[in-house]
């Protein structure tokens, strides 16, 4: 066995560069595990559980290379794959500015070009920065930074409403503007629906069940998820309404996400009430519609034939049998989290959470599982210096082989999200993991039932049917409604709680 780590001093890449390049050298013949990535905390923790002494003088403006091999030919094979991909990647040619030089600023490229839109995805630290030169230029901004500080987003909101520009984010995982999308985007056809998401992986859920029923969005602003809270109030929501009720190829509007603060959801329905075209609200809490119902409610409105999102079955296996002890999430999308511990937790009782539904529910800091719980992998505290769970699965797929471990998990529920900006093949990351999860169980005489939530559109480049049947030949159920997975799951365990008895 032979191990090296090169560090590189004052090397920049972004993670999801980097991600792509680990994994592609770790596909070396020899290779048995690979580390290409910046050296902040969460990586040096990473680079320790490697077996690695962590270096003295790395930070996180510095690139590591770590890699463990069976002999120096696969070492040096490894090393050429990563000098290979990252002087690919450092020679791309720059689009929009022909042989000028880039522009160092946000600013510096609205003068020089036509541009209409500002995308901002840096460091959270670093994202109101950009984004406040956006708007200084009068430049609408998508910030698809997370960890951007409540009172930055405040004051960038407040700046934007003075110049009567729009700020979606920070934290806007999705937007699809005119049919273009953006950040995580599901390929949608065009049509009337026009929507307003304080959720990401929300709206994506939404546009895909609207798009299996035939109708189409003609755009999605996202606004970030803490929009609505009482601190922001609904700044860039009320915005987004007015843009959508002036835009002609909108008929009607909805609006995701978690429930409002009480003040902030009656301002927002108020506005709805005056602004002359029909807004359907798509809300997540207690005795409201799930997402699914949100969008049969849209498709009917419309004059369309709502018909239940399609599943599919495992070929033999526990999705289909009774499954006792307690139900597991892992995902990837807050929201979608969310709305399954709210099915959970009517049925149940507590579901325990690191996004809880109450404090109380609340997991403790080493997401330690106990009874019934579920785990948002895509919270801003995990995503710190590592790519969102949608693009790396690496860590969900580690999670989903620990919980097969503990035999008081019966059900293990996790969620699937296609579409431009996430993994181009999910399923060959989680697929090996379920198979795995599914055989330790059945060694141990259990049966441990696993279901996915696929959230995806016929278009989108990773293939739903491919997916979904790669899924299902793991031994997953796999369903297009996240509510109805997580229907699912709560009867699994209900039934197997009746049959023990």
């Amino acid at each position: 066995m032979t191990r090296i780590l090169d560090i590189r001093a004052g090397v920049y890449h972004d993670s999801v560069s980097l991600m792509q390049v680990s994994a592609s050298v770790q596909k070396e013949t020899g290779v048995r595990s690979a580390l290409v990535a910046m050296a902040t905390g969460l990586n040096l923790d990473v680079l320790t559980g490697m077996g690695f002494a962590e270096p003295e003088s790395a930070g996180p403006n510095d690139l590591l290379i770590a890699i463990d091999a069976d002999d120096d030919d696969a070492i040096g094979r490894a090393r050429a794959a990563v000098d290979a991909a990252l002087n690919a990647r450092a020679q791309a040619p720059a689009s929009g500015f022909g042989d000028a030089p880039a522009p160092r600023t946000v600013g510096s490229a609205a003068r020089r070009s036509p541009v209409t839109i500002a995308f901002i995805s840096t460091p959270g630290q670093h994202a109101f920065t950009e984004a406040m030169d956006a708007v200084d230029h009068d430049l609408p901004v998508i910030v698809f930074s997370d960890n951007v500080p409540l009172e930055r987003e405040i004051q960038l909101k407040l700046a934007a409403g003075r110049r009567g520009t729009l700020v979606m984010g920070p934290d806007c995982g999705t937007a699809v503007l005119g049919g273009v999308g953006f950040g995580f985007a599901n390929v949608v056809r065009p049509g009337p629906v026009g929507i307003v998401a304080a959720s990401g992986t929300g709206a994506q859920h939404l546009m895909s069940l609207l798009d299996g029923a035939g109708v189409g969005i003609s755009h999605c602003l996202g606004v970030g998820g803490r929009d609505m809270a009482d601190d922001v109030g609904g700044i860039s929501t009320l915005t987004s309404m007015d843009l959508l009720a002036a835009d002609h190829a909108t008929e009607q509007i909805v609006v995701v996400g978690k429930p409002p603060a009480p003040r902030v959801a009656e301002e927002i329905r108020a506005h709805a009430s005056r602004l002359g075209k029909p807004v359907r609200f798509a809300l997540l809490g207690e005795a409201q519609p799930d997402l699914t119902a949100a969008a049969r409610l849209v498709v009917e409105a419309l004059g369309g034939t709502w018909a239940e999102p399609r599943s599919w079955a495992p070929p033999t296996g526990p999705a289909t049998m009774p499954a006792g002890g307690h139900l597991r999430g892992l995902f990837s999308g807050g929201t979608l989290c969310d709305e399954a511990m709210i099915i959970a937790a009517e049925a149940l009782g507590p579901v325990r959470s690191n996004i809880p539904l109450r404090p109380e529910w609340a997991l403790p800091t080493d997401l330690r599982t106990d009874g019934h719980a579920m785990i948002d992998f895509g919270d801003d505290a995990l995503t710190q210096g590592r790519a969102h769970p949608m693009i790396d699965g690496s860590l969900r797929a580690e999670r989903i082989l620990a919980e097969a471990a503990d035999a008081s998990c019966g059900v293990l529920m996790l969620d699937v999200v296609l579409g431009h900006g996430a993994h181009p093949d999910p399923a060959a990351e989680l697929a090996p993991a379920i198979e795995q999860a599914r055989h330790r169980a059945r060694a141990e005489k259990r049966e441990l039932a696993v279901l996915v939530s696929l959230v995806g559109t016929a278009a989108d480049p990773q293939g739903l049917d491919q997916q979904a049947e790669r899924l299902a030949e793991a031994g997953a159920a796999v369903h297009l409604s996240n509510a109805a997975a997580a229907r699912h799951a709560v009867s699994l365990l209900k039934e197997g709680h009746d049959t023990a008895q």
